[in-house]
């Protein structure tokens, strides 16, 4: 079981970058800390949803995002620990396209926004060895 805590400030900047976005999906990333095991994440940063044509259903971000994404938690000594994400429409459950894309490590916030109010907000890790996604929170 993971142990996995997300700050009121960084769950804040995720439901009003969702909610703006709304109704096509938002992506950000995730920063933090991971201590003996007990990760916090203390900030999201959004970034544009770089996927070309329908956003509703897709996100994708870019190499150069993904970079500075990295530069930055150098620069600030902090963790990567993530990207967050949300579902127009849709439950904050990990889809088979979520799944396909999930790299190991990071945790993944998925937020439900139904007719443009951020709901249920859930966070997942990928399980390497059965390839499936466990929940966090």
């Amino acid at each position: 079981m993971y142990n996995t805590l997300l700050d009121k400030s960084a769950e804040e900047i995720i439901r009003k970058h969702s909610e703006k976005d709304f109704p096509n999906e938002c992506v950000g990333f995730l920063y933090g800390t991971e201590i003996q095991g007990k990760r916090t994440i203390e900030l999201a940063i959004p970034i544009t949803n770089s996927k070309e044509g329908d956003q509703r259903r897709r996100f994708e971000i870019s190499p150069i995002d993904y970079i500075k994404a990295e530069q930055y938690a150098l620069i600030h000594q902090t963790t990567l620990l993530g990207v967050y994400h949300s579902h127009p429409q849709h439950p904050a459950k990990p889809s088979e396209h979520d799944l396909k894309q999930a790299l190991p490590f990071f945790s993944y916030i998925i937020v439900s926004v139904m007719d443009g109010q951020s709901n249920l907000l859930t966070s997942w890790r990928l399980n390497e060895t059965d390839n499936i996604f466990e929940q966090e929170f």
